[in-house]
């Protein structure tokens, strides 16, 4: 579920940008989320 709702929120943050930057920066942030969750389930393990 976790998954799918950040990924939503990514596509949904490309589509608002309007240049290659605003791309650029909407992806690292959905990577640090990303990362951040999955640091978050291997400390559950």
């Amino acid at each position: 579920m976790t998954r799918i709702l950040v990924l939503l929120t990514a596509f949904l943050a490309l589509t608002a940008c309007e240049t290659a930057k605003g791309v650029g920066k909407d992806v690292g942030k959905a990577g640090d989320i990303i990362s951040d969750t999955a640091t978050k389930v291997q400390k559950q393990f």
